[in-house]
Formats: C-alpha cells, structure tokens, sequence
C-alpha cells in the first residue's frame, strides 16, 4: 500500500494554458435531489468549479429548480422531468456526480441507469450508492474502469457486505476489483484503491472534515478532476489529499461551504 502523496499525482494536475478556454476545461454535471435536498448539489458543483472544471451545470428535479437559481451564479441549471430527459441533457458531459442527497429510491436507480450510457465518468456516493443495497451486481453491471464511488464505511457494508473483516486495506482492494471500478473508502484513515489492485493511505486526513456536507464537497473535487480528464485513480488519490489539505488550512469552525473558498489555496501550494 502506497502513502497518498503529492509527488504521486501533481504532474498530473490539469492546469490550464494561455489558449485553453472553457470548454477544453471540462464539462461537469451534478445531479440534485428534490427542492428541500438542493444543498449537497450546490456543495458538489462549486467544488467542482473551484477546481477548474470550465462549465458546470447542475441538472435538478423540476421541483428544485426555483430553489436552486437564487443560489448560483456561474453555474449552470437546467430541470429534467424523467431519467430519460437525465440522460439526454447529460450526453454532452465528461464527468457526473450523482448521489448527494439524491434520494434512496428507485428514480435514482432509474437516473444512475441514465447516465450510465452518457460515456462519462460517473462520480456516485451517498444515496446513489445505498439504493443499491443488495443490488450490488445491478450497480456493477452500469460500471466503467473510470468510475469511481466514494462510500463511507456504512455504505460499504450495503453494497460488499462482510468484506470489512478482512480489513479496511483487503476490502477496498477486493471491491474495486469486484466493481471494476475505483473506490474511496472514506473515514479518518481513507484509502483509494484502483480495479488493478493498487491502494492508497491517504495522510493528511482532518479532524475539521467531520462535519455535514463536507463529503459532498469532495465529490464534487473528484468530478472537477476527471472532468479535465486526469486519470480517475489519480484524480480521486489528489482529491482526497486536496479535501483534507483545505480543511487543516482553514481549521477550527470549518463548515463544509467553507471548503471550496479554501481550495485556491491549496492548488496553489501545488503548482
């Protein structure tokens, strides 16, 4: 198992050059759940923008969309009224976050369908993973070597059930070969691992990251990333290291919308 660190993964950072516009950047799409669930959406997006992702555009439940729009202003919004709507205004994307206070029914389930043939990477934690519970082989079968799924310990647990008693670095490496896809195991001591059976200990985890949302600001740091085509592995590995990197910069009384105004500063102290 590898230490996560910077020497890693920072050539790979996608900066920008002096004739790259907005579109070679990359196009990100966060999905939000219903009206009274927008926040987790908002929270992934800005993260993504923050990290350079050159148009991000949240796609949201008709519902949502009068809730969202006094809340955004470079981000994009467009409503979608069914999966298949989902699926169309997503085609054009390069990278997806779907999940974060999505909703544990099967209209995620019919939305993850969706997206799935979009070619895009998909970025899915939270609800997008614990409405596959016992329907791990569904989610597998929707799967590209690129995706990558960011559970928290209990979302684990639903999707590789027992796993975890062989050990948090056995498990991951076992269910990323199993999904095929790359896994962040979240937690105090979070560890990536890639379908190839490489892991990742990620260092630098802080104590101010618990707190509501801040997961959801790491997605959306993932979906920033590969959305400018950095390789999924290493991307989620300098995200993680990035996420935990903000938050023991700006410390005590980090609350999760504090993350993304930090971010600048900690991409910074990697170029």
């Amino acid at each position: 198992m590898q230490t996560n660190d910077p020497a890693l993964w920072r050539s790979f950072l996608p900066w920008p050059s002096a004739e790259t516009h907005k579109h070679a950047r990359g196009r990100l799409v966060v999905v939000s759940g219903r009206a009274h669930h927008t926040g987790a959406a908002r929270l992934a997006a800005r993260a993504g923008l923050r990290m350079g992702a050159g148009v991000v555009r949240i796609l949201c439940p008709p519902d949502a969309a009068a809730v969202i729009a006094p809340a955004i202003q470079a981000i994009m919004l467009t409503p979608f009224p069914s999966a298949e709507a989902l699926g169309r205004e997503a085609s054009s994307a390069d990278a997806i976050v779907v999940g974060p206070a999505a909703g544990a029914d099967e209209a995620t389930v019919a939305n993850i369908h969706a997206l799935a043939g979009t070619g895009a990477v998909l970025v899915i934690d939270a609800d997008g993973l614990s409405v596959f519970k016992g329907r791990t082989v569904e989610l597998i079968g929707l799967l590209d070597r690129d995706d990558i799924l960011t559970p928290h310990e209990g979302e684990f647990e639903r999707l590789f059930p027992g796993l975890l008693k062989q050990g948090r670095e056995a498990a991951v490496a076992e269910a990323a070969k199993q999904a095929r896809a790359v896994i962040v195991l979240k937690g105090s001591q979070t560890l990536i691992a890639a379908p190839d059976g490489r892991v990742r200990f990620n260092p630098n985890g802080s104590p101010w990251l618990a707190t509501a949302g801040s997961g959801d600001v790491l997605a959306g740091i993932i979906g920033g990333l590969t959305a400018q085509r950095m390789d999924s592995f290493e991307a989620a590995s300098a995200a993680v290291w990035i996420h935990s990197d903000a938050a023991n910069r700006f410390g005590p009384g980090l609350i999760a919308d504090d993350l993304s105004e930090i971010l600048p500063r900690a991409l910074a102290a990697l170029r």
